[in-house]
């Protein structure tokens, strides 16, 4: 094991720097909720829209289809066109199509605008990543910003739970007329707060939009493929998921043979961002499909309300507290690669404590599930993105960014899709919920025997 360097001191940021990592905290403050609160909403969603669970699943997928499919063109776009200029218009569509959600009449009215909003976020949101760490230098100073961008995250996630349970027992619309009211405060800051940066664009780079088409409609197959396996026969599935795959074979031939390719495949020699995408893609479907199941079963099962199921789940928030706090003493002390593979075992851990649920538990049994899953989430989150950038040159931190939080919201497409497939097969409620945990369970699993790799490596930093 190599030993750990004691860094040196780390320098003061300035108040204009503090002022802009604000603003970009509050644009991933924004999504956090907005996924938190709809996650929430989703029963009464269901009962006012008369939505089936398949449905019900692709208001969520839906916006992670779109934030994954286009998260790579997003990430790169940033590169090529102005990271400030695109995190300021895709803010802009974001608040729009949030505000048209929260006036849906119908099931596939919400489904539409939850897919562009998630395509407004895919652009958004490395795009504010890649400012970050162009404007920090790499090191302890922006490992500190990170973290602190991480945790924002993390607690708007876990305000976006209380949000959403109150705002849902008076109209679910309002989970999404809320994110559209402060994405126009977030909007109204960052323009002068974000300063114009002198980024130009490399002569003659364009955006490789075959490489775009193909490696969006791969993601859409595979998830499809899955999610569609108990409602038609194993030959519709074989198809859909051979489809999706060869799609991923043209993206590659596509990318080798494009002189302006949207992933430079030499990219992923890098194994700590190989690494810590394959990580954040497994912890994201457990993470997901661990939050669709356990709030079906609060709700659905054992009648609990949106506002107490918010509290009860509250306990997860921990990691907003966590993350800036108790991470970045762990990661200097023990390096990323260890802190990342404890929050993960972890997180199998708090998967596992639920297994046994059933209709007589308290709130006592459940609490240990959150409060680990929490600091899981600390551990895990912030320490992913760093290795994920680290080392990365600044004309590619937007598709760094890009790769990262596409493996983040395929792999949540997925855990929805997959512990869907497995509560649709049983007719007994609790059975099927029971066997859907297992999917959480297995997944981060296999994002902390990914992660142990970087520990034989040695790369303890």
């Amino acid at each position: 094991m190599s030993a750990v360097i004691p860094s040196p001191p780390l320098e003061r940021m300035t108040p204009r720097a503090w002022g802009m990592l604000f603003v970009l905290c509050g644009a991933i403050f924004l999504e956090g909720i907005n996924v938190a609160m709809l996650n929430v909403a989703l029963p009464a969603i269901r009962t006012d829209l008369g939505l089936s669970t398949g449905e019900l699943q692709w208001v969520m997928s839906a916006y992670v289809l779109g934030y994954g499919g286009f998260m790579l063109l997003g990430g790169r776009a940033a590169d090529l066109f102005g990271r400030r200029r695109m995190f300021l218009s895709w803010l802009a569509v974001f608040l729009v199509v949030s505000a048209v959600g929260g006036m849906a009449a119908e099931g596939w009215m919400l489904i539409a605008a939850r897919f562009v909003a998630g395509v407004a976020a895919a652009v958004m949101t490395p795009a504010g990543l890649s400012i970050i760490t162009t404007s920090f230098e790499e090191g302890r100073q922006r490992n500190q910003a990170l973290l602190v961008y991480s945790g924002t995250a993390a607690g708007g996630f876990s305000l976006g739970l209380v949000l959403g349970g109150l705002l849902a027992e008076v109209d679910w619309r309002w989970v999404l007329f809320a994110p559209a009211l402060l994405a126009l405060v977030i909007l109204v800051a960052a323009v002068p707060m974000i300063p114009k940066a002198d980024q130009r664009r490399p002569q003659g780079q364009r955006v490789d939009l075959a490489g775009a088409v193909t490696v969006t409609g791969a993601i859409m197959l595979l998830v499809v493929g899955v999610e569609r396996a108990t409602h038609v026969g194993p030959g519709m599935t074989a198809a859909t998921i051979a489809a999706g795959l060869a799609l991923f074979a043209a993206f590659i031939v596509i990318e080798r043979r494009s002189p302006h390719p949207l992933v430079r495949l030499g990219i992923f020699r890098s194994g700590p961002l190989l690494r810590a995408n394959l990580a954040g893609l497994l912890f994201s479907a457990g993470f997901f499909g661990f939050q669709f199941v356990a709030v079906l079963y609060l709700q659905e099962l054992r009648g609990w309300t949106s506002l107490e199921t918010s509290l009860a789940m509250l306990a997860i928030g921990a990691d907003a507290v966590l993350a800036p706090t108790l991470t970045p003493r762990l990661v200097n002390r023990f390096g990323n690669a260890k802190v990342i593979l404890y929050g993960l075992l972890l997180a199998a851990l708090s998967y596992a404590l639920f297994l046994p649920v059933g209709m007589d538990w308290t709130y006592a049994a459940m609490f240990p599930t959150m409060i680990i899953l929490g600091v899981a989430f600390a551990l895990a989150y912030g320490p992913l993105t760093i290795v994920a950038t680290d080392g990365i040159d600044e004309s590619e931190q937007g598709l760094a960014g890009g790769l990262l939080y596409t493996s983040f919201q395929f792999g949540a497409a997925l855990g929805l899709a997959a512990t869907t497939a497995v509560i649709v097969t049983s007719q007994d409620l609790a059975d099927s919920y029971r066997s859907a945990l297992v999917v959480p369970l297995v997944a981060a699993g296999l994002a902390a025997a990914v992660s142990a790799f970087g520990l034989r490596k040695g790369s303890t930093r």
